[in-house]
């Protein structure tokens, strides 16, 4: 896939965006052979990009980040349908990053995006059960909703696990619940709303394993520190 030099140096860790700018203006960049320019495309697959004589080899560095992902953004990297997506909150990270998981349209909070596919494909497996901590909003709050909250349904065929319901606040038919699934399953918390005949709100996730979103602005995004992706990679 062709991709402008700029982003292919600045995702290589060779040098920023504006800073390959300028090595393309000095003439400091050759691809296959060729003194390259600014707004030229290479395909890193397929072409010998040169920076001062030095072939650019090897795999991009792998990173994962944070995301306190705003309502209103899909979790795909295009959209048929030319909706926001998370990946313009990202553009500026240096890498092609990819969504860890789901989070939908009108959901918001963390979300992991990383370009080490094993690493996500680790955080994802079925059989993995990372912890994953959501603040969900309600209007039609009842007394016992928390344990009808906590049936299994069946979603694609399949029983899920039993959430973990937790009521925060309660104050004239509404509630802020903290709900805790071990799975992520296709809009698995709105669906037990319906199932129990509450309305969702707002719902945002607060933690994923060990990481907590804390103080993080919206919209914005964090890279994951060594000892959280040590402790990420360990099952912590």
């Amino acid at each position: 896939m062709e991709e402008r030099l700029q982003k292919i140096l600045s995702r290589h860790g060779v040098a920023s965006r504006r800073e390959a700018e300028r090595l393309l203006a000095e003439g400091r960049i050759r691809v296959n052979g060729n003194t390259a320019s600014l707004g030229d495309t290479a395909d890193e697959a397929e072409d010998v990009i040169e920076v001062d004589g030095v072939r650019l080899t090897g795999e991009p560095p792998k990173i994962c980040l944070m995301l306190n992902k705003p309502r209103g953004y899909v979790t795909t990297l295009r959209d048929e349908k030319g909706r926001r997506s998370v990946a313009e909150l990202v553009r500026d990270c240096g890498q092609r990053v990819y969504p860890v998981g789901r989070l939908d349209l009108n959901s918001e909070g963390l979300l992991l995006m990383t370009n080490d596919g094993d690493l996500a494909n680790r955080l994802m497996h079925p059989g993995g059960s990372v912890r994953k901590v959501y603040h969900v909003w309600i209007n039609g709050y009842y007394p016992g909703v928390e344990r009808r909250l906590t049936a299994s349904i069946e979603i694609d065929g399949r029983k899920t696990i039993p959430a973990e319901i937790r009521l925060l606040h309660e104050q004239n038919g509404t509630a802020l619940l903290e709900v805790v699934l071990r799975e992520g399953r296709n809009r698995q918390i709105r669906r037990l709303c319906q199932y129990a005949g509450v309305t969702v709100t707002r719902l945002k996730r607060v933690q994923e394993g060990c990481l907590s979103l804390g103080d993080l602005p919206v919209g914005t995004w964090r890279l994951l520190t060594r000892e959280e992706l040590r402790k990420l990679e360990a099952g912590d």
